[in-house]
């Protein structure tokens, strides 16, 4: 029944959690809870054992939905996530269903659809908007081109201090490394993406949700 189905929503935005609370409990999904953090998230989720969480995917802190989701999985294996966000970049919805995400929707979209994700994912199944489908299926077939495969850990964590406007100085001191050693690296970086202007590597880092727009 779906009035039997439990969910905990995590959401650093008050008056977007409490409109997606109210929009799931009228059509008769129980709110168990909410989180503001994606600490409040993982203790919530231990104290309440919710049927599904919905976790937003950036809460302005350090640590996202993705971290909240990683820390659930490794102690509640079987945690139904569904990743709701206001982004959709090819990236964040790859990483989401890598994580084991049952669903992932954007909050624009109508509560009717977040509600089904939350009823499938309850069954254990995958829901997919359509325009997530399709997003997911391109990415399938023309193959991962994104910094997060290209690039290996190190070279990842430089690239996204140069998204960030940092100076190959500024790396370096940051790193505790060589400023040789960056700047042989942020070249290495640049040809390995196809992309040397400042602006670029910015736009690129924000399209796979490596850095807040």
């Amino acid at each position: 029944m779906q009035n039997d189905i439990r969910v905990l929503l995590a959401d650093d935005h008050p008056i977007v959690m409490t409109g997606f609370a109210m929009s799931l409990s009228n059509l008769g999904i129980k709110v168990l809870g909410q989180a503001r953090t994606p600490q409040e998230a993982f203790e919530q989720y231990a104290a309440l054992q919710p049927d599904v969480v919905i976790l937003d995917i950036r809460f302005g802190a350090d640590l996202t939905g993705l971290d909240a989701a990683r820390d659930i999985l490794a102690q509640y294996a079987d945690a139904k996530i569904i990743f709701l966000s206001q982004f959709d970049q090819d990236a964040l919805i790859k990483e989401a269903y890598r994580l084991g995400a049952k669903a992932f929707v954007t909050k624009d979209c109508d509560p009717a659809d977040l509600a089904t994700a939350v009823q499938r994912a309850h069954l254990g199944e995958l829901y997919f908007l359509p325009h997530i489908a399709e997003r997911l299926a391109n990415l399938s077939v023309r193959g991962d081109e994104s910094p997060q495969s290209l690039l290996n850990e190190r070279d990842l964590e430089i690239f996204k201090l140069m998204a960030e406007g940092l100076t190959n100085a500024e790396i370096a001191e940051r790193l505790d490394l060589s400023l040789k050693t960056i700047s042989n690296v942020s070249q290495t970086i640049k040809e390995k993406l196809g992309v040397h202007r400042p602006a670029y590597i910015t736009k690129l880092a924000v399209k796979h949700g490596l850095i807040a727009p």
